[in-house]
């Protein structure tokens, strides 16, 4: 087996980017930038090649990423991960020893305002827990991925015009497609921070968009669980916008969700 991997970055010089995530697998870099181009080049044996497109969105840089894939295994990225030595091996390492994984999440270590999971250890990704996991710490079989024809939502995440929520749903429709998804402990590198493009604070527009994707991931009980959600967060979130408001706000994201979806 061999690793591949899938960055999406934004207006990155794409040599030096490689560099500074210190990759040592094949990869593909899907730049969003000015202009439309490809360059490739080989770095210790390795083959990096970076598609540059003007469109916007996170989805589409990554299924763009996708359709150039050609390795048995993908991990996803974003251009502001750092990989540790050895992160390949890890990878194919855990593929290796669960043959029935189509899909493993892995470890980064995180600023402590971004920690949204840790895996402890291996263990089944279910509907319950898949809510969780960034779209860079995933790493899947490409043949499964393309045998059930998933992909990204344009809808969701960066550059969309509803700010986040594609990495659920990549998830979400991992789960629904019947793939298998499991957790690994070990760890692949950090991230590191910086100021989100798309988070300005729990406002009227985090409020709608977080409602608009719940009918996309929990259909009918979209309102059922936009209430747990800000029960379960009220404390962070809930300061400017009282709780009230905020549930309003979401179900009026709700009805939204359920006319696009």
């Amino acid at each position: 087996m061999k690793l591949e991997l899938l960055v999406s970055a934004v207006e990155k010089d794409p040599r030096s980017l490689a560099e500074a995530m210190k990759i040592a697998s094949d990869a593909v870099i899907v730049n969003q930038c000015d202009h439309h181009g490809y360059t490739a080049w080989k770095e210790n044996g390795r083959e990096i090649r970076c598609f540059s497109m003007e469109e916007r969105g996170v989805g589409l840089s990554r299924n763009t990423a996708l359709l150039f894939a050609e390795e048995d295994i993908v991990l996803f990225s974003d251009e502001d991960i750092r990989f540790d030595e050895g992160y390949e091996k890890k990878v194919l390492e855990a593929f290796l020893k669960n043959p029935d994984a189509d899909v493993i999440t892995f470890n980064f270590r995180v600023d402590e305002r971004r920690a949204t999971y840790h895996n402890a250890g291996e263990r089944r990704i279910r509907w319950y827990n898949y809510g969780r996991y960034p779209t860079y710490s995933v790493a899947a079989r490409l043949s499964a991925l393309r045998k059930s024809n998933v992909s990204f939502s344009l809808l969701f995440g960066g550059g969309a015009r509803y700010s986040n929520g594609e990495d659920s749903l990549f998830l979400h429709d991992c789960l629904k497609k019947r793939l298998h998804l499991y957790t690994s402990a070990e760890e692949l590198g950090e991230e590191e921070y910086r100021e989100s493009t798309w988070f300005k604070g729990y406002n009227e527009k985090f409020f709608v968009d977080r409602g608009v994707l719940y009918p996309f991931l929990y259909g009918k009980l979209a309102r059922v669980f936009a209430l747990r959600f800000l029960l379960a967060h009220r404390q962070e979130m809930c300061r400017q916008i009282p709780l009230p408001e905020a549930y309003r706000l979401m179900k009026k994201g709700i009805s939204e969700g359920k006319q696009r979806r």
